[in-house]
């Protein structure tokens, strides 16, 4: 060591350190000029930034739109129900039991308004709160950043912009690149690798834009909320096991109509449709008409399972003790049948089911989405799994398009469509179902990794169906006839 620094030490230590000995020990006090980092602070910030990601959840964010759906489908309902009072007007005279349903579904839609008025009320202070703190925060983190004597913040921000500024330029070189040429002797092999690039290309776009925009432009599914409706049918509990809905694509006239098939005996088989003009009729189980496909049951052609839809003034249903589709007109009253693949699974070989249950003959079951009407069964040659047929509505029926899919039948409790997309739900236990699979048609892709909750008033869920019209689930639950909205975003 040269003497210059010998003698800088010797200068400044003395400066910066006292020394007290005692015998044979040497201790050094340290005299910091700075003052002391404030820890309590930043461990101040975490903290609050803690509690700010738990307060604000992506399920709390959507909550509002979920009250706003539920909102608008009750005033629709209010909207069509005193339509349909001013017409039974006679002599302003008006029905006590119209009446009555007006004044529920009034008190409903004010409990909606109350319920979106506190949660829009709370979701403003937490969101003033939220500023607040942030503010705080940031003000805070402004004065840490002054004991950063070293300029290692300083820095990384410059760092993040001569990032930025490189990533920027080699976006413009690449976007100004020259054409590539060929060298002699490999044209066959690039021009293979360039069809193969393009078509990839091709289908990785196809297959985002499907994830990020969502079927038929309805957006990507992200709750199911409900349940909506949700009421006993004029038969009691006594039979658990049935279907309920809309006509899917209905004639003039019949927009408004529900039907209801309850299986009346053994809870496997049904031979007639009962049909209501309104929601509010079949609530109340009032003005049924009903149609009988056989004065028997069971017999040759009559429903076997819960699992059916009507489209097109039509019921499509597994036709007793075969593996064929029955499709039965309502005007009609005919029926007209559509035979499977012949190891296609019925009478209980691939039901649905979970751990505690079993329901019953629901080998088939059929869907309805904004193209038309699907089968969705299983057959041995398909090792169990879920195969999905679209059928053509015509008269008879034809099988149309087919697709195979991975999907175990057994592992799952119901499906549905929506725009060509298959979703599979399973049971989680007596108040959960979920959404967790689904087969896009167009792309042939399947996902296992939905987690889409579907709370429930009763444990079991024999049938469920969507409609195109209104986006909602029809679901028929031991004996109770219920409505869920999807949520698209």
């Amino acid at each position: 060591m040269s003497q210059s620094y010998i003698f800088i030490l010797m200068v400044i230590i003395p400066l910066i350190f006292s020394q007290s000995v005692r015998a044979k020990d040497c201790v050094c006090e340290l005299q910091n000029s700075d003052p002391a980092f404030p820890e309590n602070k930043l461990n101040n910030v975490e903290f609050n930034a803690i509690q700010c990601t738990r307060n604000i959840t992506s399920e709390k964010m959507i909550e509002i739109d979920r009250l706003v759906l539920g909102l608008q489908h009750r005033i629709r309902q209010l909207l069509d129900n005193v339509s349909m009072l001013e017409k039974e007007d006679n002599g302003n005279l008006y029905a006590a039991v119209s009446l009555r349903i007006i004044e529920l579904e009034l008190a409903e839609i004010q409990d909606l308004l109350d319920k979106l008025n506190r949660t829009t009320n709370n979701y403003q202070q937490q969101s003033l709160q939220t500023a607040a703190e942030f503010h705080d925060m940031t003000k805070t983190m402004a004065e840490l950043e002054k004991f950063d004597s070293l300029q290692v913040i300083a820095k990384e921000h410059e760092n993040k912009i001569i990032k930025r500024d490189l990533e920027r330029c080699n976006e413009e070189l690449n976007s100004t690149s020259p054409t590539p040429t060929l060298s002699p002797g490999t044209h066959k092999i690039d021009y293979y690798y360039y069809i193969a690039t393009v078509k990839a290309l091709k289908y990785y776009t196809y297959i985002f834009a499907s994830i990020f925009s969502g079927p038929c432009g309805l957006g990507r599914m992200v709750n199911v909320s409900g349940p909506k409706t949700y009421s006993l049918t004029e038969y009691g509990t006594s039979y658990p096991y049935g279907a309920w809905g809309r006509d899917a694509n209905p004639a003039p006239g019949n927009e408004n109509k529900y039907w209801l098939v309850v299986l009346t005996s053994s809870n496997v088989y049904g031979n007639f449709i009962r049909q209501y003009n309104s929601l509010s009729t079949i609530i109340l189980g009032i003005e049924p008409t009903d149609t009988y496909i056989s004065s028997s049951n069971p017999t040759t052609n009559t429903i076997q399972g819960s699992n059916m839809v009507m489209y097109a003034n039509a019921l499509y249903y597994n036709c007793y003790d075969t593996y064929s589709v029955c499709q039965f007109n309502l005007t009609t009253q005919s029926v007209s049948t559509l035979d499977l693949p012949s190891d296609t699974g019925y009478d209980d070989k691939f039901p649905f089911r979970h751990l505690d249950t079993t329901y019953s003959y629901t080998d088939m079951d059929f869907a309805t989405d904004e193209s038309g009407v699907y089968v969705i069964y299983a057959t041995t040659s398909n090792f169990g799994n879920v195969v999905i047929s679209k059928i053509e509505t015509s008269n008879p029926p034809v099988l149309g398009q087919t697709w195979s899919t991975s999907l175990h039948k057994a592992t799952a409790t119901n499906t549905f469509m929506v725009c060509g997309v298959l979703f599979a739900t399973r049971y989680l236990d007596k108040k959960t179902e979920q959404i967790f699979y689904s087969y896009d048609t167009k792309t042939n892709i399947e996902r296992y990794d939905l987690k889409l909750n579907i709370t429930k008033r009763q444990t079991n869920i024999e049938f469920l169906n969507y409609d195109p019209r209104d986006h909602l689930l029809y679901v028929y639950s031991d004996a109770y006839i219920v409505t869920y909205e999807l949520v698209f975003q």
